[in-house]
């Protein structure tokens, strides 16, 4: 079975820049297509939603150098979209640079009625703030059921999250999708983010099919 919605965690993009000799900066360029990539394979294979996380609430105490390159390319990325993807985004959009900010809101729109996958772009975004968020909502509503507080989490719109794919030799969530990933298929990659190929897309969704999943029965 192909999962609906897989999560990835792009690492290694600063790694594999400085491996070829580049500033670490050229290497969210790369990142930028190794996504195009993935993402491609994945719509093609069948997967309804992919999350990718693009930069968490904790990268904003990296160098600003790194910082300003992340949201240059996604600024770029957001405005010059024209492809079949719905793409939507998943953070606290409203406290980034006004740029990247409307950059985020235009792509949603005119993505909107887009029929393709959907790729949702977790930007300064962190999985603890937002299940603090969603319980808030739950408590001040005085409404404590499981639907309501995942229908408050970020990605409440979304099918659950049926695997979560990390880069980079990691093996760690790093604070992404934390309460969504409770039953997730777990994939840890020792190649580099920008490495990453539509073979390994393949490869992935072949051993998810191979894994036996009980959710705790």
């Amino acid at each position: 079975m192909t999962p609906k919605h897989i999560g990835f965690i792009m690492d290694g993009n600063g790694r594999w820049a400085e491996a070829h000799g580049m500033p670490r900066v050229e290497g969210y360029k790369a990142g930028l297509e190794a996504l195009l990539r993935v993402a491609s394979e994945c719509a093609k294979c069948g997967v309804e939603v992919i999350s990718v996380y693009a930069f968490s609430t904790e990268n904003n105490a990296r160098p600003q150098e790194e910082i300003a390159a992340i949201f240059d390319v996604v600024t770029k990325f957001n405005k010059a979209y024209d492809g079949d993807f719905k793409v939507i985004y998943m953070g606290d959009v409203d406290s980034l640079p006004d740029e990247v900010a409307q950059s985020v809101r235009l792509v949603e729109y005119n993505t909107a009625d887009n029929e393709g996958m959907t790729l949702n772009i977790c930007l300064n975004y962190g999985a603890r703030d937002d299940i603090i968020h969603a319980a808030k909502l739950a408590y001040d509503h005085g409404d404590y059921t499981l639907d309501t507080f995942e229908s408050n989490l970020s990605s409440g719109t979304l099918p659950p999250l049926d695997a979560i794919v990390r880069t980079g030799g990691e093996k760690r969530l790093s604070n992404f999708m934390l309460y969504e990933a409770a039953y997730s298929e777990l994939f840890f990659l020792d190649k580099l983010w920008c490495d990453m190929t539509e073979q390994d897309v393949d490869a992935i969704l072949s051993e998810f099919e191979c894994r036996n999943r009980k959710f705790g029965k």
